[in-house]
């Protein structure tokens, strides 16, 4: 049975979780009874609630309240610089960036900070920047119908920033463009202009 196979693995006690966060002390040469130390474990489970806590949200339910009296508005909607913070998947360090999400409605919009509290709701979770930047995204296209949507990620990873290559200053750009986005050159265009970033192409 592969692991995606496998029934999904039942949370650890915050006891267990504060045990691991012992024995990664310990594996790195540190004493975990130090007093420097002594609270560390339970510190490290607490912030990991918040740096996580995008599992327990549902980006769904965040979009369904929309509003309909928009006098036919049908110009695009855009919540540039969203910043968030996330964790790589892979090495489990900090990717710190800025999410600009678009959408050209149909007949209904929603609150602007519902958008930015999709965002987190995914960026809260372990991720890669890819799959973060489709599943803003998709869930905005399939919960609001609207013409189109447009997200743009720029984002720093600390796995190549502060280990392996060390390249600090170098950041990453993704973006996801669905419906008149992708269709629509001159959509698409608009878009990115208002951005004001010339380096980013779209069309992912």
């Amino acid at each position: 049975m592969t692991p995606t196979d496998s029934a999904p693995l039942p949370p650890p006690t915050r006891e267990e979780a504060e045990d691991a966060v012992r024995t990664l002390l310990r594996w790195a040469g540190e004493d975990p009874r130090r007093e420097g130390l002594h609270d560390t474990p339970s510190r490290v489970v607490r912030s990991y609630e918040e740096f996580f806590c995008g599992y327990a949200e549902d980006p769904v339910d965040l979009l369904t309240r929309t509003f309909s009296e928009v006098e036919d508005y049908d110009e695009m909607v855009l919540l540039r610089d969203i910043r968030f913070e996330s964790h790589c998947e892979h090495h489990m360090v900090p990717i710190i960036g800025v999410a600009h999400v678009a959408y050209l409605p149909r007949k209904r919009v929603v609150g602007i900070s519902k958008l930015a509290r999709v965002v987190d709701a995914y960026a809260k979770r372990f991720q890669i920047q890819e799959r973060l930047t489709a599943q803003i995204a998709n869930t905005i296209n399939d919960v609001l119908q609207p013409r189109g949507v447009g997200v743009v990620i720029e984002a720093s990873h600390q796995c190549m920033t502060t280990r392996g290559v060390h390249r600090p200053g170098v950041s990453m750009v993704t973006s996801r463009m669905l419906g008149t986005f992708r269709s629509n050159s001159d959509t698409r265009r608009e878009f990115l202009s208002i951005l004001n970033r010339p380096g980013v192409t779209g069309g992912v």
